[in-house]
């Protein structure tokens, strides 16, 4: 297990590996361009080159890409949903070439139109997204907090999501993989605040998901109650989570291998919380 934080690309996306290490960080993750909008700078070979260098320098062995947040692939805007589709494809190409472990996204919302034609878009959208896609950068689904007419706020709607593309798909047989977040599960219902909780938590991933899918956690406390169905993010300790559940989570066997990236705000307190859940993982 790694740990580390989303880290800033400012100056050049090269200089990401180089902002993990002084932090602290054993593993990061990063956006590649804007995450509101706007054209993503251009990868050049050389920018490739550097930013490969710099995580070698830093002995850094895995890093993650986060999508950008105007993904959509329920709206009923086509310029947004064939947007959001286009840009996960270029996302995943351009994580490839950095050489990147793997790249999240949220779905979307049905805000728009009634959840069954909502959650058929999102299918047709990442089918589009993934089709002939053969990069080295895995595609994950991030669980959300489930706050209006979010969608992938259950372990249920992921595995339908997963089980129809590759049903539809079968090149893409075991291609997709979850990233949880700590705070958006907590949100939904599923309790992380002791070890029962945790152990409870992960037996309905194995079944309904498979633990072979979860491949990330964002670790993030919660500023809001169990089930509050809002994403608010607090930092490790200071929310309805608690230290108990967080080491119960660093200190579980069936996620020894499983890559953690701290997501609470810039404010000082993320080295804080680095610093934490490393502490946790040894105790």
């Amino acid at each position: 297990m790694k740990i580390g934080l989303h880290v800033s690309i400012a100056g050049g996306i090269f200089n990401a590996p180089l902002n993990a290490a002084t932090l602290g960080c054993e593993t990061f993750q990063m956006f590649t361009r804007s995450p509101r909008g706007g054209p993503a700078p251009k990868l050049t070979p050389e920018i490739v080159k550097q930013f490969k260098l710099n995580m070698t320098a830093k002995s850094l062995k895995t890093c993650y890409v986060h999508a950008p947040y105007y993904i959509n692939f329920a709206s009923t805007n086509n310029r947004i949903r064939y947007g959001s589709s286009s840009a996960i494809r270029d996302e995943l190409e351009r994580s490839s070439l950095l050489g990147v472990t793997a790249l999240m996204t949220h779905l979307g919302s049905a805000k728009d139109s009634d959840e069954t034609t909502a959650r058929q878009a999102v299918v047709t959208g990442l089918l589009k997204a993934l089709d002939g896609y053969h990069g080295g950068s895995q595609f994950l689904i991030e669980i959300a907090a489930g706050s209006g007419m979010i969608l992938g706020s259950s372990f249920e709607e992921i595995a339908y999501y997963i089980k129809e593309i590759e049903k539809k798909d079968k090149r893409l047989k075991n291609k997709i993989g979850v990233c949880l977040d700590t705070c958006h599960a907590f949100a939904v219902g599923y309790d992380l605040r002791t070890a029962a909780g945790v152990n409870k938590t992960l037996k309905s991933f194995e079944a309904v998901i498979g633990l072979k899918r979860l491949r990330l956690i964002h670790a993030n406390d919660s500023l809001t109650e169990l089930g509050s169905r809002r994403d608010r993010h607090a930092h490790i300790g200071e929310g309805e989570i608690g230290t108990a559940g967080f080491q119960a989570l660093v200190q579980n066997p069936k996620l020894k291998n499983i890559d953690l990236i701290i997501e609470t705000h810039h404010d000082g307190k993320e080295k804080t919380d680095l610093a934490i859940l490393k502490r946790l993982r040894k105790s």
